[in-house]
């Protein structure tokens, strides 16, 4: 009987999932000169929409051209005048162009973002043509900085780890990226507002001093404004942990709003010692409205602000109840639970997809600000590292967040250096395996940077 409820279910959840695969496609064309944060933008936007829920691929086309031509020698390559080098770029072009196609007609994405120089009105009314033949909708991303200092940053930080410059040392790769800067500068055609005023668009100035946006048409267009008009560059920490064991907890029951336990309240101290040591300018504390993340931040003796979408997921009925009594009482909803955590509502609850939902305006101010400490819960935790990480819908619900334990959080270039820092307070054990191993609520001692294995960060 559960199993034909099961498979009922699920077939249910899928013809859901078909319909919302029916948008038009969106291919996102960057533009600009080398060393202008394009990549940066491509890879920060294609982690935002996956996390969201939109299917999306970034296609590098110097990375195209590196797959093609094995060995990089120098900027010659670049010369508007180099035949050869013309005719490589433009085949690695239409080879990505193609892969995009595959994605969006084929393989169901809805979104593939084209990151090239894209520096020419030809190119890109080529790429339009090639749209308008494939039914894509285009939307550009042009980045334009002045700011030598910035563009100077950016060669240092990102451009010199590139393939291109392993065997090269600074000042030969420096001087050999400028000279190829200048190889696209004379045939730079940027975005106009009368020639391109029906073309859709965000112009980004000095890495977000100034915006033009033009042509916004559809609400996908108009999250990816939102979101590019808010991130910055600016180096910063995030610092990501739990509230301290509450006493819920120590039962092994789930959600609730209970204080904490003695070791909850000894943790906190903890976490107040490790915070000051760590002499933060301008931390801002977040916290949920629940009681457990309150006294947490209460114990720092520093200001603090609530925020009701950091509350712990609903879990509508089975709120304060053991896994064990969940399986006993609601047989269905634990096996549809484990078929797909992700995308699973409790009765009268939330699923982590909800979740995602609701903390889409937390990710937008964490990308605002600069450093800050947020005080939450094991599925909030999950959300906002899998945004942070650029981890699947599949992998989200199942990463480790320990209680009593600290995850430093430094975006780079193109991922997220985490540390995780123990503050050598005991806890119970409240993670719970694909699809379950071990029983909820047995004591656990802190884990070492080793035993949380699911926080390497994404390879650029």
């Amino acid at each position: 009987m559960v199993q034909d409820q099961l498979m009922g279910r699920r077939r249910g959840l899928c013809s859901v999932i078909m319909m919302c695969m029916t948008n038009c496609p969106t291919l996102i064309v960057t533009v600009g000169l080398p060393a202008r944060g394009k990549t940066y933008i491509s890879k920060k936007l294609t982690r935002y929409l996956n996390w969201i829920g939109v299917p999306t691929k970034e296609f590098n086309v110097g990375q195209y051209r590196r797959e093609c031509l094995k060995i990089y020698r120098s900027f010659e390559f670049f010369r508007p005048d180099n035949e050869e080098g013309l005719r490589i770029r433009r085949q690695c072009a239409l080879a990505a162009l193609n892969d995009v196609r595959q994605y969006l007609s084929v393989e169901g994405g809805q979104v593939a973002v084209f990151d090239a120089t894209n520096t020419t009105r030809e190119r890109r009314g080529t790429i339009v043509k090639f749209a308008e033949q494939n039914g894509f909708k285009v939307f550009f991303v042009e980045s334009v900085c002045e700011d030598p200092d910035v563009i100077a940053q950016n060669i240092v930080q990102v451009k010199l780890d590139s393939p291109d410059y392993l065997h090269c040392n600074t000042e030969e790769a420096v001087e050999d990226f400028m000279k190829r800067i200048k190889c696209y500068e004379s045939s730079y055609q940027p975005l106009d507002e009368v020639l391109d005023r029906d073309l859709s668009y965000i112009k980004i100035m000095d890495v977000g001093c100034r915006y033009l946006v033009n042509r916004v048409l559809d609400h996908i267009q108009s999250r990816i404004v939102y979101y590019l008009m808010n991130i910055h560059i600016t180096p910063r920490s995030i610092y990501l942990c739990r509230h301290g064991e509450s006493d819920l907890n120590i039962k092994g029951r789930i959600g609730g709003d209970s204080g904490l336990s003695a070791r909850g309240k000894e943790y906190a101290k903890s976490l107040r010692k490790f915070i000051q040591e760590q002499k933060i300018n301008d931390l801002k504390v977040w916290t949920s409205q629940m009681k457990r993340t309150i006294q947490t931040a209460e114990c720092l003796e520093v200001p603090y602000e609530q925020w009701k979408s950091l509350n712990e997921i609903d879990a509508g009925v089975c709120e304060e109840m053991r896994y064990e009594e969940i399986q006993e009482h609601f047989p269905l909803e634990f096996a549809l639970r484990d078929q797909d955590k992700y995308r699973y509502r409790y009765p009268k609850g939330e699923s982590y997809e909800d979740l995602v939902q609701r903390l889409e305006p937390v990710i937008m101010e964490l990308e605002r600000q600069e450093n800050v400490l947020v005080v939450c819960h094991q599925a909030v935790m999950r959300c906002l590292l899998a945004y942070f990480l650029d981890k699947t819908a599949d992998e989200l619900p199942y990463l480790k967040c320990p209680l009593h334990t600290v995850l430093k959080l430094t975006p780079m270039a193109y991922g997220c250096k985490v540390e995780s820092v123990c503050l050598g307070v005991d806890s119970v054990n409240t993670h719970r395996d694909r699809p379950e191993v071990g029983v909820p609520g047995s004591t656990q001692k802190c884990p070492s940077v080793d035993d949380v294995d699911n926080f390497s960060p994404p390879q650029g």
